[in-house]
């Protein structure tokens, strides 16, 4: 589910330019392990600018962060999630800034200064308000089991999903590497299905499975996510020219 894109994207085209000394920001790294799960077919046709398999496409990002650090605050073994979804029989690109629903999940296990943090780099990685106008953080437990080929993910009381990799034509797991709407954390993923997905929150009644699973591995900082936003924005505006130009 293409996300973190939307949210990078809002975020390069909606911020004016600065006239005065740019306000000093706070650097970020951040390594672990992306798990990912929507209600499209797999692989996900979002990350390649198509409509989703169904009406819509809602899904998750869930970060499980080994090692982190936001300036001082260290983030070692916490985790930050998000759940959103599509507007109705749209491509990510067209349903910009128009998602349904966007909720940011914190890990609760956080002190509030590393809750702050985690805040911010979810405002950076993954959608927040940018994506949607109905948004909103909540701050609850979010674990993972590994039991053998199957990775089942837990956010609170209000989601769980559960997924697999799938074998590669050639063996192996099968990888996805760098698709049209990739950013830093989706440059490179493993493609799997999910066994189960359910999610209760934010009005939302979701119960599915043979759905799309994506698991991913990453190692990104807050110097990469300003040179995407950057190159993201102008990207945006050529685009914004041509169509322009095609509608005279």
């Amino acid at each position: 589910m293409k996300t973190a894109f939307l949210a990078l994207l809002a975020a390069a085209v909606t911020i004016p330019p600065v006239l005065s000394a740019p306000k000093e920001v706070t650097k970020w790294k951040i390594t672990g392990q992306l798990e990912e799960a929507c209600s499209c077919n797999a692989a996900c046709p979002c990350w390649f600018d198509s409509k989703p398999t169904r009406v819509t496409c809602g899904g998750n990002q869930v970060l499980f962060i080994q090692k982190g650090n936001y300036g001082n605050v260290k983030l070692d073994g916490l985790a930050i999630a998000n759940y959103a979804e599509s507007p109705e029989d749209k491509t990510m690109m067209d349903s910009f800034g128009k998602w349904k629903f966007s909720t940011n999940y914190i890990d609760e296990k956080a002190n509030p200064e590393q809750r702050k943090a985690l805040e911010a780099i979810a405002a950076m990685v993954l959608p927040s308000n940018n994506a949607s106008t109905n948004f909103r953080t909540a701050y609850v437990p979010i674990t993972r089991k590994i039991e053998g080929k199957d990775h089942l993910i837990t956010i609170g009381s209000v989601a769980t999903f559960t997924g697999h990799l799938v074998e590669g034509g050639l063996g192996g797991s099968s990888r996805i590497t760098n698709p049209p709407g990739a950013d830093p954390i989706h440059h490179q993923y493993a493609q799997g299905k999910t066994t189960k997905m359910t999610y209760t929150d934010s009005g939302q009644n979701w119960d599915w499975k043979d759905t799309n699973y994506m698991l991913g591995t990453f190692t990104v900082d807050s110097d990469q996510y300003t040179k995407y936003a950057a190159g993201l924005a102008q990207k945006m505006a050529a685009k914004q020219k041509t169509e322009g130009t095609e509608n005279k």
